[in-house]
């Protein structure tokens, strides 16, 4: 399950908003008393939870990535003041 087969304004958005619609469509899942139609839901809600998870990924190498050059400028300038 690609997330090119999600609509573009779906990839769009944020990681909050993504979690808020699986959310939703968990809720709305859990209040059906049949399964007609369930069948969709549940795909949908593995395909935003692929891209919900690719997207924290990304997110946290940014993260990772910011903080690691942050302190290596922190160590840059502590070299500089003890020289």
């Amino acid at each position: 399950m690609k997330d090119k087969n999600l609509p573009d304004d779906i990839k769009n958005k944020s990681l909050n908003e993504l979690t808020d619609l699986a959310n939703n469509i968990i809720k709305n899942l859990e209040n059906k008393n049949t399964l007609d139609g369930s069948i969709e839901e549940y795909q949908k809600l593995i395909k935003l939870n692929l891209l919900i998870e690719k997207q924290f990924q990304k997110a946290s190498k940014e993260l990772s990535q910011s903080t690691r050059e942050k302190i290596q400028n922190v160590l840059k300038k502590n070299e500089k003041k003890t020289k």
